[in-house]
């Protein structure tokens, strides 16, 4: 996939954001269903989604659609995690929905990002590197790493460095999570990351904890500062 390719499908889905948002086939979650349902998952990612061991991903705050489609992904082995799987497995359209709007309703934790890291992974989220054919990480994640909720783009602000650096490393790998465009689309910008530059976006994308720019934070979620 060349790179104008990757920016341009990227822009697209961006754009249908709107449109996948109000076509009114998703299931709308209940966030209050969701945390009776949520209790398995504490022991992984913490009973509000905060976990405190770096394997498991910070899913306070993310997206509720995203969490949904990635329960959805796991459950049809699309997704391949073994422990994910048998969670998944015995989940409802309903109830991913529901778990997706508990953790969604939550606040993630602010994280630190490696200074020394900083202007390498900050030139790589804010204006990508067009010698290496990698567009702007905040194209589709946002410039305060908020994600896009109706493109299916996650929220990475306060996430984990070593699990960012995992998952990136996977992809570079070759590693997909279905076999639409959009799941072909990071797999084709990590090969072109060298491991320096993952350690560095990854390091950014959990210090990213302030709202410097157009996208505010959810409502009644106040952001830590630097």
């Amino acid at each position: 996939m060349s790179f104008r390719r990757v920016v341009a499908l990227a822009g697209l889905l961006a754009a249908f954001s709107v449109h996948a948002e109000t076509a009114g086939h998703a299931l709308v979650g209940d966030a209050k269903a969701g945390e009776t349902k949520a209790a398995a998952c504490g022991a992984c990612h913490g009973p509000d989604g905060n976990s405190s061991d770096k394997q498991y991903p910070k899913i306070a705050g993310q997206q509720a659609d995203y969490i949904a489609r990635q329960l959805a992904l796991f459950k049809s082995n699309k997704r391949v995690n073994p422990v994910m799987a048998g969670f998944a497995a015995p989940l409802s359209e309903q109830d991913m929905a529901d778990l997706g709007a508990y953790f969604a309703s939550k606040r993630a934790v602010p994280g630190n990002g490696d200074q020394a890291l900083k202007a390498r992974g900050e030139q790589l989220w804010r204006t990508g590197d067009t010698a290496l054919g990698v567009p702007a990480c905040m194209a589709c994640h946002g410039p305060a790493g908020r994600g896009n909720s109706g493109a299916g783009y996650a929220q990475l602000s306060g996430q984990w460095t070593d699990y960012v650096v995992a998952k990136l490393k996977e992809w570079k790998s070759g590693t997909t999570w279905g076999t639409d465009d959009r799941a072909l689309i990071m797999p084709d910008i990590a090969k072109r990351l060298s491991e320096q530059d993952i350690n560095a976006v990854a390091s950014y994308a959990e210090g990213l904890h302030t709202v410097e720019h157009a996208d505010a934070a959810p409502a009644g979620h106040a952001d830590a500062k630097h």
